[in-house]
């Protein structure tokens, strides 16, 4: 593991879904149209049933706020054939662009979808924690746009002293598989991860 490891708080108690984060961050890294590094998930599920003569619902919706999680074994750095894809010091799981090929290995291995093909260059991208922004003792720019102050970004003991360690919720993977470096504030209607009611209202988003 890295000397040092920073991971991000999503609070999915407190996000509506806005895309302020989302907006923030490919204005800041100019990303283009297809290209996110940070996506909103919506997921829901439930509906209605008659019980006799009354009807009842079980409808549900959250939203959450995600991006790399910069992994303690990050699945992406672990299929790079040229070592493009590669822990910091600092934690943060970044792509060095002289050297990636473009193989898309590291897309197709990461179970959040991190890695993006930047067809300008035809090179992988993605989320870096604007380690440029933390190293000057700033926060990366999708905790700094946040209006309800649903992310913030902490060295990790900071991080789950603070925030807990939660980390596995619908829809998202189970977090053993690479043991991503986040804490989660949970929605009151949180399913668990193996919950199979569910599904994503914004699937070509995400």
């Amino acid at each position: 593991m890295s000397k040092k490891q920073y991971g991000f708080y999503i609070d999915s108690q407190r996000c509506t879904g806005c895309k302020t984060c989302e907006l923030a961050c490919k204005d800041y890294k100019d990303l283009t149209p297809d290209v996110s590094f940070r996506r909103i998930y919506e997921y829901c599920g439930g509906g209605w049933k008659q019980e006799g003569e009354a009807w009842t619902q079980d409808v549900f919706s959250y939203y959450l706020s995600i991006s790399c999680n910069h992994c303690d074994n990050p699945a992406c750095a672990s299929v790079c054939p040229s070592r493009a894809m590669h822990k910091r010091e600092d934690g943060f799981v970044v792509v060095n662009q002289d050297v990636c090929i473009g193989c898309q290995y590291c897309s197709m291995a990461c179970p959040y979808g991190a890695p993006q093909f930047n067809q300008r260059t035809g090179r992988m991208t993605k989320c870096d924690g604007c380690f440029e922004r933390v190293e000057q003792g700033l926060k990366p720019m999708c905790v700094e746009s946040c209006p309800l102050r649903a992310l913030d970004l902490l060295p990790i003991d900071e991080l789950r002293e603070k925030y807990g360690e939660i980390k596995d919720v619908a829809p998202l993977p189970p977090s053993h598989y690479t043991n991503p470096n986040m804490a989660l504030r949970l929605n009151t209607n949180a399913k668990p991860t193996d919950f199979e009611g569910g599904f994503l209202a914004n699937p070509k988003e995400v």
